[in-house]
């Protein structure tokens, strides 16, 4: 939501840009009005997949990521492993301090 103005204030400004050329208006713009009509086309097109395609596809793979990935170890996400309490005990798997394993 933070970046739904900017991103439609800026689509606007380029096709409003783009208008006038996919209008036609202008000495021969009739040659120049396919382009015109491309790029406003373009524009909208990627306005559509930016505000309602990606976030989608970002909702659907951090779904699968919590069903499959993090039940997985071996891709298990940092965020979701639970800290250990106190500083001094050792992790499960986790090697020991060289001043710890040697003794000193």
């Amino acid at each position: 939501m933070d970046r739904f103005r900017p991103i439609l204030m800026t689509t606007l400004a380029a096709v409003f840009g783009a208008l006038p050329i996919a209008l036609g208006y202008g000495a021969d713009g009739s040659s120049r009005r396919p382009l015109g009509l491309v790029v406003v086309g373009g524009l909208v097109v990627s306005q559509f997949i930016t505000l309602y395609i990606t976030p989608v596809i970002y909702l659907y793979l951090e779904q699968f990521q919590e069903n499959v990935l993090d039940r997985t170890s071996f891709f298990r996400s940092r965020h979701t492993q639970k800290p250990y309490e106190g500083e001094d005990k050792k992790r499960p798997g986790e090697p020991l301090p060289p001043d710890l394993a040697t003794g000193d």
